[in-house]
């Protein structure tokens, strides 16, 4: 059965913003699962994206720490109707990126990952597609804040889109 998939990183929540955007919010209510790839900050975030999503998949970064680092893992794995994906916080420069992540995840399909606040997507020579959300709420140098939605379904990842938020007021 397919699979709707909201994709969030480099939340910083509070410190880059309150709450995250409303857009989003609709977006996590709206997926059958989030996939978070690290930075929340605030532990608070991770119990309302629970509380208000059907399944979350998470990470942390290298800006969480506490408790966040006690509940989620480093490398997060997971069969989203037959995609196998992984969700990770850093992966290093750009250069070489898509070799460097197909060496060291052969047997996944996705790699979901964060830390530059720069949205990407890739797909290695082996098939390994590579998506990072950007930030909702922390675009640094980035026009716009951004997130990802997709659809996993049968094997195949599709309708992905880079959703690009509106200038908080």
């Amino acid at each position: 059965m397919p699979l709707a998939l909201t994709l969030l990183a480099d939340t910083h929540l509070p410190r880059r913003a309150k709450d995250l955007p409303g857009q989003v919010w609709a977006a996590v209510e709206s997926a059958d699962v989030v996939l978070h790839a690290g930075d929340w900050v605030d532990v608070a975030l991770l119990d309302e994206l629970e509380r208000r999503s059907r399944r979350v998949v998470g990470v942390v970064g290298n800006n969480d720490h506490g408790e966040l680092r006690d509940r989620l893992p480093e490398v997060a794995r997971v069969d989203l109707d037959g995609v196998a994906t992984a969700v990770v916080h850093e992966t290093g420069a750009a250069a070489g990126r898509e070799a460097r992540c197909a060496a060291a995840f052969p047997d996944v399909d996705l790699l979901v990952f964060g830390h530059s606040h720069i949205p990407w997507d890739t797909t290695a020579p082996g098939g390994l597609r590579l998506l990072n959300p950007g930030s909702p709420t922390d675009r640094r140098r980035q026009p716009h804040c951004t997130y990802l939605t997709a659809v996993a379904d049968a094997g195949a990842l599709r309708d992905v889109v880079l959703h690009r938020l509106p200038p908080r007021r």
